[in-house]
């Protein structure tokens, strides 16, 4: 008997060969089933997980990236006003408000999307609640599939506490630590600082010997600064008038020889017009007449006083 002739074992033979040599069934042309394309997902829970009273917000911002071939169901999006479950009953959490926002960037579609949802429950002590995961689809290259948002769990607080509470034993590791504001202190530190600077510069103005500052270099600053190192003899007393004559020359614009005069130009030095007579006084018992009357007992310590007062006078200090 011819054995390729007979059918039954020329059909053995060919399974034979299948099994052994799968290439023979063209088994490179069959492709493994493609799996969904993969969505990047980034949540943004709030900053604490306790603490939550009836009434209160809770935001969330969700961003989905996924590639630009593939573009997110606008019917698959949270609907504001959806009372959300846990475990099949209501939790008293509602979804707020819900906004999306798109944008391309680096061959990527990305959404983000902001989700409000308000506490609309309360107890007498603590209870546990939950954000539940949101299923948000993607449909593209003929595809449609979705992805799963995890869900978020925290704590509700009762508006009230009854009964005493131990706080030694009361300090949830959900809670985090109890923060104190700083922004009054900070503020009332600035505003003490910037109150001793100028305290500071006023009493540099008023005290500096040196022209740092406008209206510090006039003809008495660079007189008082000239006096106070002069000797405590009779050429220094001549010297520390003959500089005081200059400087009411150089202020006034012109020589003068009385107070009236000083006062005239410049009403500023009225306020020193008993010492300004006295010292005209000085000057003519110290260069004409030594018997002159009303001259000061320490014509140094007097002229160096002097010559600071008409020094804050051209400052404009009273």
């Amino acid at each position: 008997m011819n054995m390729m002739t007979h059918p039954t074992l020329h059909f053995l033979l060919l399974l034979v060969i299948g099994l052994v040599s799968p290439s023979a069934w063209g088994a490179n042309n069959v492709s493994p089933p493609e799996k969904n394309p993969p969505v990047d997902i980034t949540v943004s829970n709030p900053a604490r997980e306790v603490g939550y009273h009836v009434g209160e917000i809770l935001s969330r911002t969700i961003t989905l990236k996924v590639a630009d071939q593939y573009r997110i169901l606008p019917t698959s999006l949270p609907i504001p006003g959806n009372q959300k479950r846990y475990r099949n009953k209501e939790q008293g959490i509602e979804l707020y408000a819900s906004k999306i926002s798109e944008s391309h960037e680096n061959g990527q579609n990305i959404y983000t999307l902001d989700l409000s949802y308000q506490v609309f429950t309360s107890s007498i002590v603590a209870k546990p609640a939950a954000l539940p995961p949101e299923f948000i689809k993607f449909s593209g290259n003929g595809k449609l599939f979705q992805v799963r948002v995890p869900s978020w769990n925290f704590r509700i607080s009762p508006l009230a506490v009854y009964g005493s509470v131990n706080i030694s034993k009361d300090m949830s590791p959900l809670r985090g630590p109890l923060l104190i504001s700083d922004q009054r202190p900070r503020i009332i530190m600035n505003t003490a600082l910037a109150i001793l600077g100028l305290s500071l510069l006023g009493l540099l103005y008023i005290l500096g010997t040196h022209a740092w500052l406008p209206r510090m270099g006039g003809p008495f600053a660079r007189n008082y600064r000239a006096i106070r190192k002069l000797t405590r003899d009779d050429t220094g007393l001549k010297t520390a008038i003959s500089n005081l004559h200059e400087a009411f020359k150089k202020s006034c614009g012109r020589s003068v020889f009385s107070a009236d005069e000083i006062m005239q130009v410049k009403p500023a030095f009225t306020p020193l017009a008993d010492e300004l007579s006295r010292f005209f006084l000085l000057s003519r018992c110290v260069f004409f007449d030594s018997s002159a009357q009303n001259i000061p007992a320490d014509p140094h310590a007097w002229l160096k006083q002097f010559s600071r007062r008409c020094r804050d006078i051209e400052r404009g200090m009273k």
